[in-house]
């Protein structure tokens, strides 16, 4: 008989179920454990990196900006005047250069680069990769990419003086001199002849690197079929090298838009402004004019045109096909 009055049991009898789920919180803390300590060792070893980034980028980054909506003349931080967007707004009131033709000749110098340089690599590259001793080519290409601007703006002005080699052939045909660096109208063509030809040999190894990653067996098949080296050329070797005609055309033209080292060794922005760039125009704002304001601010609108350009050309190579 079962005793009504009996103290219920209050025990709580554990099912497997609890003991699973016990068991499975107490290895996760255990596995959790590990993974820190991996963390914070992967940490302490970028460190060294993210400090560096720190100070080198981060810190100047935000002092430009400070810079860039401040009056300062590079002496005294006490000095720094804040004035607001005042800056910025200076670039482009009336009788402002900067837009034209600093910002214009910036484009111009730019476009000119990347279409020189890109329809050059792309012939020699397309050349190359059907010679012998194809190492020997790409190696004598490359070499203005390893020698300083200076040598090179220096050999090229002398080449571009009246009595120079440049001349010196043009008078040989018949043609005349011509005044390249001095007259208005030919400087910036010809300083762009000088950026495209150094920077033509980085696009051939890229390019040539990206024909060597087309597979053989689509020549074979369009050999099959008839086509000709320019239909081959157009609708097998062209649409398969934009992934690398993108990355050379990007490079290209932020190289573009942010050299002026070459220009001050040409020209120096001359004659007037003829060859005046944005990244020159900034250092003469900072160094020479004591404007690190307005410098900080023409800094931030190049900043603005070459993220514009970039996804622009992101864009249409997108639309074409190529996945970015």
């Amino acid at each position: 008989m079962v005793n009504a009055l009996a103290p219920e049991t209050t025990e709580r009898v554990h099912s497997p179920r609890d003991a699973g789920s016990t068991g499975s919180a107490i290895d996760g803390r255990r596995r959790t454990r590990p993974r820190r300590r991996q963390a914070l060792v992967a940490y302490l070893f970028l460190a060294p990196t993210l400090l560096f980034f720190a100070v080198f980028l981060i810190l100047p980054l935000g002092f430009a900006l400070l810079l860039s909506m401040s009056r300062w003349a590079g002496f005294d931080l006490g000095d720094i005047d804040p004035v607001g967007l005042d800056n910025f707004t200076g670039l482009f009131v009336d009788g402002s250069t900067f837009l034209a033709p600093i910002l214009t000749n910036t484009l111009l110098f730019a476009l000119g680069t990347v279409a020189l340089a890109l329809a050059g690599s792309v012939l020699v590259a397309t050349c190359i990769d059907k010679l012998r001793f194809q190492g020997l080519w790409r190696t004598l290409y490359f070499l203005p990419i390893v020698t300083t601007v200076v040598a090179i703006g220096n050999v090229w002005k002398y080449m571009y003086e009246p009595g120079g080699l440049v001349n010196g052939v043009l008078n040989t045909l018949g043609l005349g001199s011509v005044t390249f660096l001095q007259d208005p109208d030919t400087a910036l063509p010809s300083v762009v002849v000088v950026q495209a030809w150094a920077s033509v040999g980085t696009a051939i190894l890229i390019l040539t690197a990206g024909l060597k990653s087309i597979p053989e067996s689509y020549y074979e098949a369009a050999a099959l079929d008839g086509a000709g080296p320019v239909t081959v050329f157009w609708k097998i070797t062209l649409p398969l090298l934009r992934p690398s005609l993108l990355f050379v055309c990007i490079t290209q033209f932020i190289t573009g838009l942010q050299s002026f080292a070459l220009i001050i060794v040409m020209t120096k922005g001359g004659p007037g402004d003829a060859t005046n760039v944005a990244a020159l125009e900034m250092y003469r704002q900072a160094f020479s004019y004591g404007g690190w304001g307005t410098a900080s601010a023409a800094a931030f609108v190049l900043f603005v045109v070459v993220l514009v350009v970039t996804l622009v050309q992101l864009w249409i190579f997108r639309r074409k096909g190529e996945d970015a």
